[in-house]
């Protein structure tokens, strides 16, 4: 691997048995494992299950060599986690993929953890390797999530730099890993469709992460540069978002005062209520691999956006949603959920639904409809031929 990316690659094979090692001594990361795995007893008897854990996880992974056997041992863990937490998981479009070639995952971006888990469990399950995936600093205050992440394919995105120069030459790095990723070592690459996660539930594309694709391969043509990436786009579809509630919240604040700054911990709150919180079915629908992209970013984030908006599955809860929005489209008519969806399934809808809408203050109700109830809007304007 070239020096210039050591800062932010993912851990090769050869660093796995080191990191492990230190992850299964690190204090913090232990004793997070103990809440969860003990919540009664972890702040009583944490001096004694602490070891223990220690003692059995170094058991559990003392012949895991490599990140693909880490990843199928995780495989595992990922199940289970699907099996409390969603009511199944389906997939479309992965016959467009063929196996041994390396694409750039350009996602729609709901959930922290969840939507690049998602990506992998889908191409996993198909016998495609998994893709390293870009995760912002910002998340890994802590050195374990690091570690954790590194571990996992992850690579790190700079976010946290203020300075414009030094944000110039932090891209300019994670461009050429990116292209260093696709076109060099074969393998592929997950990365949001923009930076933070689409709270309102409007998935767009932010043209600005497009021309950083381009940023390290100036001697060739935006279009062609990025065709040799082979950019896919998805879209990831929760029937319920487990942090709808906190990005209403969120909305509302930013609406009446301006600004919203989060509290200490705040991400950590979102990724453990992401991985563990009911989600409903999930569905994640790969797009067609962009054989010809248009020669400039904002023509190219409109076409990803029309496979993204397009292919999202669309729920019973969304057409409720729809029908309380305030901001419906007059230009387009979207059918009533009735028309759509077989009686028991709205009646499972309108429970989950009213349980949602009543946990939330009547004040931020607005923006929790919002985010489900765009995704209808962006579909059925695509579909009457508008731009969406």
């Amino acid at each position: 691997m070239m020096d210039e990316f050591e800062a932010i690659r993912p851990y090769a094979d050869a660093e796995v048995p080191t990191v492990m090692a230190r992850l299964f001594a690190d204090r913090e990361f232990l004793d997070i494992l103990a809440h969860f795995r003990f919540p009664r007893l972890a702040d009583s008897m944490g001096w004694l299950i602490k070891p223990v854990i220690s003692r059995r996880l170094r058991k559990q992974f003392a012949s895991i060599h490599t990140v693909d056997a880490l990843q199928h041992k995780i495989e595992a863990y990922i199940d289970r986690t699907i099996e409390r937490a969603t009511d199944g998981v389906t997939f479309s479009g992965l016959e467009h993929l063929q196996k041994g070639r390396a694409y750039l995952f350009l996602a729609n971006h709901r959930d922290i953890v969840m939507d690049p888990a998602f990506v992998n469990y889908a191409v996993y399950q198909a016998g495609i390797r998994t893709p390293r995936i870009a995760i912002g600093d910002n998340l890994l205050q802590r050195p374990f999530v690091s570690d954790l992440m590194r571990l996992n394919k992850s690579f790190i995105v700079r976010r946290s730099i203020t300075g414009r120069r030094e944000k110039l030459a932090a891209y300019q790095v994670l461009s050429a890993y990116i292209n260093h990723s696709i076109r060099n070592d074969g393998e592929s690459v997950w990365i949001a469709q923009a930076e933070g996660r689409a709270k309102d539930g409007d998935d767009r594309t932010d043209s600005a992460i497009l021309k950083m694709l381009h940023m390290s391969r100036k001697d060739e043509a935006f279009a062609e540069a990025l065709e040799a990436l082979r950019p896919v786009p998805v879209s990831i579809s929760y029937e319920y978002d487990p942090c709808d509630q906190a990005k209403a919240r969120e909305l509302y604040i930013r609406a009446t005062t301006g600004t919203y700054s989060k509290a200490p911990g705040e991400d950590d709150a979102s990724i453990a209520l992401g991985i563990t919180g009911y989600k409903g079915r999930v569905h994640i629908a790969f797009g067609s691999p962009m054989e010809s992209v248009p020669d400039d970013a904002k023509q190219m984030a409109i076409a990803v956006d029309r496979q993204i908006l397009g292919s999202y599955r669309l729920f019973p809860v969304h057409y409720l949603a729809y029908r309380l929005w305030d901001e419906q489209d007059p230009e387009i008519k979207v059918p009533s959920a009735a028309e759509l969806f077989s009686r028991e399934e709205i009646e499972r809808a309108e429970a989950e639904w009213s349980k949602r809408l009543a946990a939330c203050p009547s004040v931020q109700q607005p923006y929790l409809i919002q985010q489900y109830a765009t995704p209808v809007r962006n579909q059925y304007r695509l579909l009457a031929g508008l731009e969406p």
